[in-house]
């Protein structure tokens, strides 16, 4: 496989999930996020992931309207917020995001982070999203083992995805380990670092050979390590590089190289000790 951006990964529940995204994350509402998504759609890109917090949700969907893909092509992610949280919180938040995106439903809904107290309740509104039809994939984001471990004693449906921060300088090897034990795919968030991807010599090394830069190596190795990725931009050139990365693949030694860069350092907050 890895062939193609159309490629895809099978979830637990039989969907069909695009090993390769775009993130929306910091795309302004409007002109800026309906461009990269419509921009995204032209290059090949058949999975979009935003947030209700990222208030572009609007955007999204209209761009999405706007476009020749079908929607039955494409693979839609929104989350839950922390502050909606629990079950008929999370039902109406559901109801909401699917009035802003305009759609009837969507292929993967995740709560944004484990919100002590309230986990339980939110995953039982998952879970009736899923039953229903509304949400063809259900999942997390931000869950650490032992926020999967609370979550896996109780639920009926367990989750599907855990979207996580997952790049060079944080792998999170036994989550991704664990992830993979129990059927829940790794999708990483920040895949590039913020874009500190590009400062690091072991990458830009291994470019040199292949002629690609190190962001398109780091997206190349995280595909390798099974672990989808939602790179995100607004600009039309990083959309199509970000998209140039099935034409090359790491050799084993490669990819030890770049396993052997993680140095447990995160970008994003800590779900560990994070507080909303």
């Amino acid at each position: 496989m890895l062939e193609t951006m159309q490629d895809t990964v099978t979830l637990a529940n039989g969907a069909e999930m695009p090993i390769l995204g775009v993130g929306t994350y910091r795309a302004d509402e409007g002109g800026e996020v309906e461009q990269a998504v419509r921009w995204a759609l032209e290059l090949g890109y058949r999975s979009v992931d935003t947030a209700s917090v990222y208030g572009n949700e609007t955007g999204v969907g209209r761009a999405i309207r706007d476009s020749e893909v079908a929607r039955d092509e494409l693979f839609v992610t929104t989350k839950v917020w922390n502050d909606d949280q629990g079950y008929d919180q999370t039902l109406q938040a559901f109801d909401a995001s699917l009035d802003r995106l305009q759609m009837e439903h969507v292929d993967l809904y995740l709560i944004h982070w484990p919100v002590k107290g309230k986990v339980r309740d939110t995953w039982r509104a998952l879970e009736k999203l899923h039953e229903d039809g509304r949400a063809r994939a259900i999942g997390v984001s931000n869950f650490l083992q032992s926020h999967l471990d609370e979550l896996l004693e109780t639920c009926e449906v367990p989750p599907m995805v855990n979207q996580i921060e997952f790049h060079p300088r944080l792998q999170q090897r036994e989550l991704q380990s664990f992830c993979e034990t129990h059927r829940i795919r790794v999708e990483a968030w920040s895949p590039l670092m913020q874009g500190k991807v590009f400062e690091l010599p072991e990458l830009q090394k291994i470019g040199e050979k292949y002629g690609k830069s190190a962001g398109q190596v780091t997206l190349r190795w995280q595909l390798q390590r099974g672990v989808v990725t939602i790179p995100k931009s607004v600009k039309h050139d990083h959309l199509r590089a970000n998209s140039q990365i099935f034409d090359f693949a790491l050799t084993d030694e490669e990819m030890r190289a770049i396993n052997d860069l993680d140095q447990n350092a995160r970008i994003g907050p800590d779900p560990a000790t994070v507080g909303f």
